[in-house]
């Protein structure tokens, strides 16, 4: 009988879940220290493409044994476990014994592996309130993730942890928390060089509490003073006149002509956004403009290349120049967008973001960008 391709297939699916389950063997407890190392970085290679992660999703006793030796005593095992964990929290199939195991994962908090575990877990919203109840459940909420800003270089992957976890209304009010001034360990960090990762986590995390319009005029006083440490990785090196010298914060008065701008799009862009969300009140758009952010944002306006990142400048800069909004709608998060115009303005974005991939594909075909015009006052 001659084997078809199915058959071939379907023998070589039994074959690696014989081998995961094998591994699975080698992984527990009763296999040895030597064997189970051995195993644990066999495991770390697997979970290196989708088809071993998939593998190894399958084994429950596999997952079990690779979360006891992450909190164990050998480092090598320890090490190869971590990074086995973090590239399995991306596989959809490992998620729910991961969060099974919840317990264990933060057990291992604030360390850099256990964060970015939990950081692909948290990307559903559901998996994010159960993490965050967890963290409620055994201990101080968010404050040991917070302490952790602390460290001379923090895990690089506390930031999108941090992120993800705001992205909930409870992980907002937690990073929002007054009394222990946690929003404040956050602030430095937007022009943290040591790691993009982290960087831009924090970035998201902050632009995510944004979203809350009560905070703004505490996050915009004295107190927080947050719009400083938003605008500055947007300032180049311009100088200014000093009569608009004097209309901007102390912090970017001065800047020193190697200032550089932030280099990643995508975090510019967010930057843009938080800005944009802080500009939701009336209170709140009085603030921004009265600091001087629309100079910044002209000379942003003026170097920008990026299509989207230069929507969302564009978009900021005409709420900062227009007019105010009519009586009732002051406050841009809570007005009523009747559905048809909700519609239209999916519509109409969608439109944007296509024709800016166009854009973006015609500049990759000839090689070059055009620069772009300043924005009229």
């Amino acid at each position: 009988m001659l084997e078809t391709p199915a058959m071939a297939a379907k023998e070589k699916e039994k074959e690696e879940e014989a081998a995961a389950a094998e591994l699975a063997e080698l992984l527990s407890p009763a296999a040895g220290q030597a064997a189970r190392e051995g195993a644990a970085e066999a495991a770390l290679a697997l979970s290196g493409d989708a088809a071993g992660r998939r593998l190894l999703a399958g084994q429950p006793a596999a997952l079990a044994a690779l979360l006891e030796l992450a909190a164990g005593p050998s480092p090598p095992a320890a090490r190869h476990a971590l990074g086995c964990l973090v590239n399995l929290s991306a596989e959809p199939a490992a998620r729910e014994p991961l969060l099974a195991a919840l317990p264990a994962l933060l057990g291992l908090l604030p360390g850099g592996p256990a964060c970015g575990v939990l950081a692909n877990l948290c990307r559903e919203r559901g998996a994010a309130r159960r993490v965050l109840r967890g963290l409620r459940e055994g201990g101080p909420g968010l404050e040991p993730l917070l302490q952790a800003l602390g460290q001379p270089r923090p895990p690089p992957q506390l930031g999108p942890l941090l992120c993800n976890l705001s992205q909930l209304p409870e992980g907002r009010r937690g990073l929002l928390d007054r009394c222990r001034c946690s929003v404040q360990r956050l602030l430095p960090f937007t022009q943290y060089q040591d790691s993009v990762v982290h960087r831009r986590g924090v970035v998201g995390a902050l632009r995510n509490c944004c979203f809350e319009y009560e905070d703004h005029e505490w996050l915009l006083s004295e107190e927080v003073d947050i719009l400083p440490f938003l605008l500055l990785p947007l300032a180049g090196p311009e100088e200014f006149p000093e009569d608009e010298m004097e209309r901007l914060p102390m912090d970017l008065q001065y800047l020193p002509q190697d200032k550089q701008r932030e280099e990643e799009p995508d975090i510019r862009k967010m930057l843009l956004e938080a800005i944009m969300l802080l500009t939701a009140t009336k209170a709140g758009r009085h603030t921004v403009r009265e600091k001087g952010t629309y100079l910044i944002l002209r000379e942003l306006h003026r170097w920008e290349r990026e299509p989207d990142v230069l929507a969302a400048c564009e978009k900021l800069i005409q709420v900062l120049i227009g007019d105010e909004p009519g009586p009732g709608m002051e406050n841009l998060l809570e007005v009523n967008i009747p559905e048809e115009v909700e519609q239209q303005l999916q519509r109409l974005d969608q439109e944007e973001e296509e024709e800016q991939e166009r854009w973006r594909r015609e500049q990759e075909e000839r090689g070059s960008t055009p620069r772009s015009e300043e924005p009229s006052r």
